[in-house]
């Protein structure tokens, strides 16, 4: 059974403050490698972006970023360790972003016990996410990270999107929490939890997420799994949209022991109107839904600019879908399973244990494969 998201860690902000040891010197940043460099305050992200390569290890201790300006510690040395203590905070602006940016081989961020990434998205919110409206920025970009870890890292209030994975090869990413729940009753909103896509390797365990759109959006990529997840309030669990980018492949995804509850949908496959791709070898094993307002199961091949068009295309098929054990229930006006394929454009479904109730049956169903039942 996995556990409730752990929301009461917003008290955590009233937890005794971490000491904050000063900037290193010049000299400092002469010293050997192996050092630990520690950075804080308003001055901490400018001088840790400068002594990035300096310091085997940086400690982030109370850092507050300033407006415009990215936490960027992208090309790290091989075997970097960074440490976020404390309260990070980052400054208000209306720009591209992002608020952190990470990348390199065999790097370790992770954060302290009680540590909290707050970005504060309430100054961005007007219910338009990327749409429209404010200019608002991903909160933590991860790309070309190579046999990496991000673990036990606590984000708060993200402006839109919070993870973006690209181009990342054997990347762990564990014990992460999203707590956008304030974006519920402020305008959050495309406050996707995990977006990923171009990468080969990607694992993501025992998220916590409370958020206004995807609890992950697989665009492309192979290898990637997603365990152990609690989503709440978001649009589900997703592969897709695909098509329409440079990369339109998405191959051997497990979703695996997950909770989606309150949210629009549960388990979520859509594919781009008119392009082409491929989906294949996707597996969701052991969902439970509770509280979900739109679909259960929704698998559509009619999406473009974020809204199905009713208009089937075949160029993204869909193949090799296992459903295992995929269970739960629907309001009484959502739809319990929705499956709206393309002629000869799904297939190899195994479906198996999925029981979705409470909720209409589709009589709009199209094409649906062997194996499937609408």
């Amino acid at each position: 059974m996995v556990p409730s998201i752990q929301l009461g860690l917003i008290g955590l902000l009233g937890a005794a403050a971490v000491h904050a040891a000063p900037a290193p010197t010049a000299a400092s940043a002469l010293e050997q490698r192996s050092s630990t460099c520690t950075f804080s305050g308003s001055n901490g992200a400018a001088s840790a972006i400068k002594s990035k390569t300096s310091c085997s290890t940086i400690v982030l201790s109370s850092v507050a970023v300033p407006a415009g300006t990215t936490l960027d510690l992208t090309g790290l040395n091989k075997g970097t360790t960074v440490i976020f203590e404390g309260e990070t905070t980052f400054g208000y602006k209306e720009w591209s972003g992002p608020l952190v940016s990470v990348s390199g081989t065999d790097i370790t961020v992770k954060g302290t016990s009680g540590a909290i990434l707050n970005g504060d998205g309430a100054r961005w919110w007007d219910g338009k996410g990327s749409n429209g409206g404010k200019t608002k920025l991903k909160f933590f970009s991860a790309h070309k990270m190579i046999n990496s870890k991000i673990q036990d890292i606590y984000i708060k209030n993200s402006p839109v999107q919070v993870f973006s994975i690209n181009d990342a090869n054997d990347l762990t990413v564990s014990g992460i929490t999203v707590n956008d729940a304030d974006g519920d009753s402020n305008g959050g909103h495309n406050t996707d939890a995990f977006d990923v896509g171009s990468s080969t390797g990607v694992y993501i365990i025992n998220p916590a997420v409370h958020n206004q759109d995807d609890c992950l959006a697989v665009n492309s990529g192979t290898d990637i799994s997603f365990t152990g997840a609690t989503c709440i309030g978001g649009h589900g669990i997703s592969i897709g949209s695909v098509g329409g980018r440079s990369d339109n492949a998405v191959e051997n995804v497990t979703v695996e022991n997950c909770s989606i509850q309150n949210s629009q949908n549960g388990v979520r496959i859509k594919t781009v109107y008119g392009a082409t791709g491929s989906v294949k070898d996707i597996t969701y094993k052991d969902i439970h839904l509770s509280g979900i307002s739109n679909y259960g199961v929704v698998i559509e091949q009619d999406y473009k600019n974020g809204s199905p068009t009713g208009t089937l295309t075949s160029g993204v098929p869909i193949t090799g879908l296992t459903l295992s054990n995929v269970q739960g229930t629907v309001d009484s006006s959502a739809t319990d399973i929705y499956v709206l394929c393309a002629s000869g454009a799904c297939e190899d479904w195994t479906w198996s244990g999925v029981s979705v109730k409470g909720g209409k049956t589709s009589s709009k169903c199209k094409n649906v494969p062997s194996g499937a039942s609408c």
